[in-house]
């Protein structure tokens, strides 16, 4: 069974404004509300891909009912705790300048709240597969990627860690299955700005030395690389199509990688899956379908 984690998950509202100008009323041509956060990213492209999943995570207040209703819609199971206070948060998302989005704050979780998704997490059990993913409100701890790795060491879990800086770095002690930072997340890291896949591969390499498994590093458009654990590095370049929806590529070639190596056991086969997939859903309007990213996968 493989289950994600997403603490702070969002109606992500994507829009597109003609002619946006600062400190005018704008109004929207298009508009979507989905639900969101990395996690539930990932699990929406675990459903489409056919994979059973279960989605944890803290929900509150009337946003927090949305996204439960909308998670019911798509049809993969749940299990979110509801919190008494606040309301989850709301993303505000630009189609028209890419990268360009305001994001919520997220209600606080309690160390009660907390304790309680412990719990839900101590019933995994050998052969499960738990992905971490996206970032945590100001009221955590940034050691909670690690100290939930720590509370499932030796039981047989492949955890897969999507986060930034302390949050990932942190976790690498525990050797998770996967970690997929990006390029400038991956530069971030050591200091040094990386462009090109050959720059990438020291700086993987010293992630896995650090204890990371396998380690794969997206670069939008060039495409990804990935170190995997028997030390062989594969690298793929982006399949051309154009950008449509940027939001949640990242998480959908975790998706895909976490999909293929369940089919197969392959790191050729579940890097490919990646890589199609994060490319399949940035070339659409939503998430991307199994047909959109098996299509993309037979001409890589």
């Amino acid at each position: 069974m493989i289950y994600t984690v997403t603490f702070n998950p969002s109606l992500d509202y994507i829009v597109s404004v003609r002619d946006f100008q600062l400190g005018k009323t704008n109004r929207t041509c298009t508009e979507q509300m989905l639900p969101g956060g990395k996690g539930i990213n990932v699990a929406i492209v675990l459903h489409n891909l056919g994979i059973d999943v279960m989605a944890l995570g803290f929900t509150a207040g009337f946003t927090g009912g949305e996204i439960r209703r909308r998670i019911r819609e798509i049809g993969f199971r749940y299990d979110f705790i509801e919190l008494d206070n606040g309301f989850s948060r709301i993303n505000v998302k630009l189609k028209d300048f890419d990268g360009t989005e305001i994001n919520g704050m997220g209600p606080v979780i309690s160390a009660e709240a907390v304790e309680c998704l412990m719990k839900k997490l101590d019933l995994l059990k050998d052969g499960d597969m738990l992905v971490l993913a996206g970032s945590i409100p100001e009221s955590m701890p940034d050691t909670i990627y690690r100290d939930i790795m720590k509370r499932l060491s030796g039981k047989g879990i492949d955890i897969v860690v999507d986060a930034t800086g302390k949050l990932l770095t942190k976790v690498l002690e525990f050797e998770p299955f996967l970690i997929k930072p990006n390029n400038h997340e991956l530069g971030d890291i050591f200091g040094v700005t990386l462009t090109e896949k050959a720059e990438v591969i020291p700086y993987a390499e010293k992630l896995q030395a650090m204890g990371a498994r396998n380690v794969m590093v997206s670069m939008a458009g060039e495409g990804a690389v990935l170190l995997d654990e028997t030390g062989k590095v594969h690298q793929l370049n982006a399949p051309k199509g154009r950008l449509v929806n940027a939001v949640g590529a990242g998480d959908s070639s975790v998706a895909g990688f976490v999909a293929g190596w369940k089919e197969r056991q392959d790191y050729a086969h579940a890097f490919k899956m990646a890589v199609s997939s994060g490319s399949a859903s940035a070339f659409s309007e939503l998430l991307a379908t199994k047909e959109e990213i098996m299509k993309l996968y037979q001409i890589m």
